[in-house]
């Protein structure tokens, strides 16, 4: 079964649980995000019921909102403690820390950012929310003067999102500082079947502007990306599986492959692909195939198959966040046509109410490999060329 919140559901995903027949948990939230007529609705006692008679049920969310209810109702199955392994981020790097003896990380309230001995970090660092979405709150930071900045910059950014997400989804009151962990970035699309094997679904390479960069602004996927990291990235995910010991468990894994080739997790989310709908989604335009069928069917891509005709194709989420630095109640709209006018071929945009979230909308594209500059120009840009602002005057 498959539990839907805020903040976004695609139409494609609304499609797919239809047509498929997957039910969809009958939450307060549920009722109000625009199901089509046809889909299959459970109730929700009798989605604790089949929680509690099924073995590893197979469950997913599109939205990390859902895990409240799932460790308030669910409480009686392994599955709110096998999400908080991955959701909180100091959890995670305990389990993981066998694999990864020597990685440093450090757990800080946030009353206690300003008490913390600067020169017993490692430099760089990164410093993040112990449980976080969407890269909020997430600084890097190389020198004193950079940390002094990133302490102010942290208790702005609290008050603008304290009250867009709940906590399961997104705490402030405690930060992780992780030493920084360089090389390609990739995002991995991924479930463990019923016999707790890793099945890869999607791979992303995060592109950035620059080192300093931390947006999620661009994520980019192609035959030669899959090919070239299938193997590596499962056998990766089966080691933290192993230690997990989670079945029927779908996840979106951040990991970076460092320039001797060892490969480490940023982070893995749990119960969901690429948030927002974006992922899962952007694999099916790219390629062909539904993860959350495959998912839901146990079905295991033939990437041999599916790649066989896209050589030499991009294919990109482009997250439009407000790098403006421009605040929203002085932005009275964004020009998305044109946006579309500097890609060559858009396959769907996404218009987000950028009142109500830090984002103007999500655009998934197919480049040719040679025409990379289009993707350059978008992440070198801080969208300010697309947005009319309020003139005020004295």
């Amino acid at each position: 079964m498959f539990f839907v919140d805020k903040p976004y559901i695609s139409d494609f995903f609304k499609t797919t649980v239809r047509d498929n027949a997957i039910p969809i948990v009958g939450t307060d939230i549920a009722t109000e995000l625009g199901l089509y007529e046809g889909t299959k609705i459970v109730d929700k006692d009798r989605a604790a019921e089949i929680a509690q008679e099924t073995v590893n049920p197979i469950i997913y969310t599109t939205s990390e909102n859902s895990i409240g209810w799932i460790a308030k109702h669910l409480s009686f199955t392994n599955l709110p403690e096998k999400i908080e392994l991955f959701k909180n981020k100091l959890k995670f790097r305990v389990l993981t820390k066998s694999i990864f003896p020597d990685f440093y990380f450090k757990e800080v309230r946030v009353e206690d950012l300003k008490k913390i001995q600067f020169d017993e970090l490692p430099l760089p660092f990164i410093i993040k929310p112990t449980v976080g979405f969407f890269s909020m709150g997430v600084y890097k930071v190389a020198n004193i003067e950079e940390w002094n900045q990133t302490i102010a910059s942290i208790t702005a950014e609290i008050e603008q999102i304290k009250d867009i997400y709940p906590k399961e989804v997104l705490n402030p009151d405690s930060f992780i500082i992780e030493q920084c962990i360089n090389g390609e970035e990739f995002a991995v699309d991924a479930y463990y079947n019923s016999a707790g094997k890793p099945i890869i679904l999607g791979i992303f390479k995060h592109a950035f502007a620059s080192d300093n960069d931390v947006s999620d602004r661009v994520y980019i996927s192609s035959k030669d990306i899959i090919e070239d990291n299938l193997k590596e990235f499962t056998d990766f995910a089966g080691q933290i599986g192993k230690l997990a010991g989670v079945k029927n468990f779908p996840v979106h894994i951040e990991l970076r492959r460092e320039n001797h080739g060892t490969i480490l997790p940023i982070e893995v989310n749990p119960m969901r692909f690429g948030g927002w709908c974006t992922t899962a989604d952007a694999t099916f335009l790219a390629y062909g195939f539904n993860p959350y069928v495959y998912y839901y069917s146990q079905k295991e891509p033939n990437w041999a198959e599916i790649l066989k005709e896209k050589g030499g194709k991009l294919f990109s989420i482009i997250v439009l966040d407000n790098s403006t630095g421009i605040n929203v109640d002085k932005i009275s709209a964004f020009d998305y046509e044109k946006l579309l006018a500097t890609f060559e071929k858009p396959l769907e945009l996404r218009k987000i109410d950028f009142k109500q979230y830090p984002v103007f909308g999500f655009l998934f594209t197919e480049t040719r490999e040679d025409n990379f500059i289009e993707l350059k120009n978008i992440l070198d840009s801080d969208l300010g060329e697309f947005i009319t602002t309020d003139h005020v005057t004295a």
